[in-house]
């Protein structure tokens, strides 16, 4: 199986992917055949991503909006796609959030867990609904893959809600990957670093260190990102990228600086 036709035929959910890093992931399945619905809470800006991204490629986006942190939501999503598609071949549970990076004693309990909600539940709804429905099309299985980010390794100063269901989805993944195994489910990660997004900018103005310094980071143009989740979601079932790492070489992660 080539990478370039990899996905002919195939049906992916990419959630949160009307924006930033989940657009990328779309840009770049919608290249190699796929047929990509994208989820998100707001029906203005998945409209205008799928009729961009139908345009822009020429391939099929679905937008369906969803809450993944609301268990009727994730599974209303599911039904959708299984009425219209009959099976879902690839999840990438991308959506999540973040907080202004703020002191852990000055955080809200709504702060925490609008997060936990959004990047802990939301992964687990829709990796529970997916599940389901991969056990029971025939062919049988499938791929899902996790948005874990490089907090899901190393935290930032201030970060310890993102930082804490960043980790958690790594053992999600495990879990995941470990449950799926006699249903030919494969789940990975992908542990993203700046990637170059509305969300990332303001890193070239600098973001704070561990040492407390402000300091300007590079990033990678997201479309790698994109190209990264190609390759994952080309391989056979029998084979898995239980977890790849992604970042601009000069990132200051290794060693943290």
């Amino acid at each position: 199986m080539s990478v370039i036709d990899s996905g002919k035929g195939k049906i992916a959910l990419v959630t949160g992917g009307g924006t930033g890093v989940g657009k990328a992931i779309t840009t770049a399945l919608l290249g190699v055949g796929y047929t990509v619905v994208i989820s998100g809470r707001r029906q203005d800006v998945l409209d205008d991503a799928a009729n961009a991204l139908a345009k822009d490629t020429g391939g099929t986006v679905k937008p369906i909006t969803a809450d993944v942190s609301d268990p009727h939501s994730v599974a209303a999503l599911f039904e959708a796609i299984k009425s219209e598609y009959g099976r879902l071949d690839l999840l990438v549970n991308n959506a999540g959030i973040n907080v202004p990076n703020i002191a852990m004693e000055e955080l809200t309990f709504e702060h925490w867990t609008s997060i936990v909600g959004a990047n802990l539940t939301g992964v687990f709804l829709c990796t529970q609904q997916a599940m389901k429905l991969m056990k029971a099309q025939s062919p049988r299985g499938g791929r899902i893959i996790n948005n874990g980010s490089i907090s899901a390794q190393t935290p930032r100063p201030n970060t310890a809600p993102y930082t804490a269901t960043k980790h958690a989805v790594t053992g999600m993944t495990k879990s995941t990957a470990l449950d799926g195994r006699p249903f030919d489910i494969a789940c990975g990660q992908i542990d993203i670093g700046n990637a170059t997004t509305e969300m990332t900018s303001k890193m070239a103005g600098g973001v704070m260190q561990a040492n407390g310094e402000i300091a300007s980071e590079p990033t990678i143009p997201a479309h790698h990102i994109g190209d990264a989740v190609v390759y994952m979601a080309s391989l056979p079932l029998d084979a898995n990228v239980l977890t790849m790492t992604i970042m601009a070489t000069k990132m200051p992660l290794v060693g943290r600086g």
